[in-house]
C-alpha cells in the first residue's frame, strides 16, 4: 500500500512548514490528487486517518480535490478525457496519448494555529 508513504510524506510536508510558521497544530490541509495517480482513496483516507494520530495534523479537516484526468493523442492531437491512463483517443482509437493532466498529487493549501 503506497498510500501510506504518500501520507507519510505528506504530513512530513505540512509539519515542517508549520514549524517554520511557528504553529502549535495544522487546522486544516487541502490536497490535489489525480485520478491518474494511482492513489486508492479508500486506502488513502484509511492510511490518513491512522498516520496523523499524535502528530500537528490529528484534528486538522481534510480537504481532497480529486482532478481529473485528460489526455492529448499523440496520433491525431485530439484532448480528450481519461478515466484510465490507457483509455483510447475517441477520435481515432490510438492508444498512445500523453497524460496532460490528473497525475497530480500536491499540498494546495495548509491552514494552522499559531
Amino acid at each position: 500500500m503506497h498510500e501510506l508513504s504518500i501520507v507519510l510524506n505528506i504530513i512530513d510536508i505540512a509539519e515542517s512548514e508549520a514549524v517554520k510558521a511557528g504553529a502549535l497544530a495544522v487546522r486544516r490541509i487541502e490536497l490535489n490528487i489525480g485520478k491518474l495517480s494511482t492513489v486508492e482513496p479508500m486506502a488513502f483516507e484509511v492510511a490518513w486517518k491512522q498516520a496523523v494520530r499524535n502528530t500537528m495534523l490529528e484534528h486538522a479537516g481534510l480537504v481532497t480535490n480529486y482532478v481529473s484526468g485528460k489526455g492529448k493523442c499523440t496520433e491525431c492531437g485530439t484532448v480528450f478525457g481519461m478515466n484510465e491512463l490507457f483509455d483510447p483517443c475517441p477520435a481515432c482509437g490510438s492508444f498512445f496519448s500523453e497524460v496532460i493532466q490528473g497525475r497530480e498529487l500536491q499540498v494546495k493549501s495548509i491552514n494552522i494555529d499559531s
